[in-house]
């Protein structure tokens, strides 16, 4: 499988630091976990009931029509290529490595292409893949530029895949409500904005027709009863989603300010994470692992991903590494 953030238990093994004395930064998480509700004991006893809510809970959540939920939407990522014939798909890159592998896993002609070479390529594909705001550079890309491509894709039977993983804190950016278009297919993820990635929940939102189709290959069930009540409680919390909106754009603009002060300025970003593109991307990895600080290291392109510090002590402890990694670096 493809390497991935949050590795804790791994990193805690290799460089002999308890799990409990790491600080993560590995995962474009919120660190700021939304409350779990009291789970009726029904959740556990009986199979999940699909008709419980949580299904209208994110329409009204996405403002969209219809969605179907996943047990993560890594599985949607997983599943779709299965629904077409083989044909090419265009990614548009760098950006979450499991978008591309899905495609060429099942026979795909997969591109991997630049932003500028979208419009250059989207005619001759039968499949275009976006992740707004993309990650890890933190692009955000309007939903009239998408809707373009979409329009393009869809006219020679085509489609638009638009992973929204990061975008609650932007929701004016988001095709959502356009959805219910044939050939627009909308991604989002649960547990990265309510910070609770350990349930294991997404959603595909798009037309009836293929959400039916892709809820076959899904199979009944997907989504446990528990986290059925959970997701319902977390997408109707109105406040909790503005404090969390007001607290990550916060920590994400202190973010890039302690990397600038540092000699390190982001090259893109989002509300939940910071992405830095610097030639000594290994040597920092390393210096802060060895120090308890997990970073999330790209060596392709030489870069790292920052994810959100939970607390004052957590913003102290990476800025005290910074310092000593500037004193060690003199």
């Amino acid at each position: 499988m493809l390497e991935h953030g949050g590795r804790l238990r791994k990193a805690a093994l290799e460089y002999g630091i308890a799990q409990a004395d790491w600080l993560d930064l590995s995962s474009g998480l919120a660190p700021w976990p939304f409350p779990v509700p009291q789970i009726p004991l029904r959740a556990w006893a009986r199979l999940p009931e699909t008709d419980d809510g949580l299904e209208q809970a994110a329409c009204d959540y996405y403002g969209t029509l219809q969605a179907l939920p996943v047990a993560g939407s890594q599985m949607a990522i997983q599943l779709l290529p299965r629904l077409r014939r083989a044909g090419k798909v265009g990614v548009l890159s760098p950006c979450y490595a499991e978008h591309a592998e899905a495609w060429r896993r099942n026979g795909y002609i997969v591109r991997e292409v630049l932003e500028q070479e979208v419009d250059f390529f989207v005619d001759s594909l039968d499949v275009l893949v976006v992740v707004n705001p993309n990650n890890p550079t933190g692009l955000s890309l309007t939903p009239a530029r998408l809707l373009d491509w979409h329009s393009r894709l869809a006219q020679r039977g085509g489609w638009l895949v638009v992973d929204e993983a990061f975008m609650d804190n932007t929701p004016h950016l988001s095709v959502a409500p356009f959805a219910h278009q044939v050939g627009l297919i909308v991604l989002r993820s649960f547990g990265k904005f309510f910070g609770l990635a350990g349930v294991r929940l997404g959603f595909v939102l798009a037309e009836r027709k293929l959400l039916k189709l892709l809820a076959e290959q899904v199979g009944p069930w997907a989504v446990s009863g528990p986290t059925r009540v959970l997701g319902q409680a977390c997408l109707r919390d109105t406040e909790g989603h503005v404090r969390q909106r007001v607290r990550a754009e916060e920590a994400s603009e202190r973010l890039a300010s302690l990397l600038e002060q540092h000699g390190f300025k982001p090259q893109g970003g989002c509300a939940l994470f910071q992405w830095l593109i610097t030639e000594r991307a290994e040597e920092l990895h390393e210096f802060m692992a060895r120090r308890g600080i997990l970073l999330r290291l790209f060596t392709l392109n030489s870069s790292l991903r920052f994810g959100l510090p939970a607390d004052e002590a957590d913003w102290t402890r990476l800025a005290a590494a910074f310092e000593d990694f500037a004193k060690e670096a003199s």
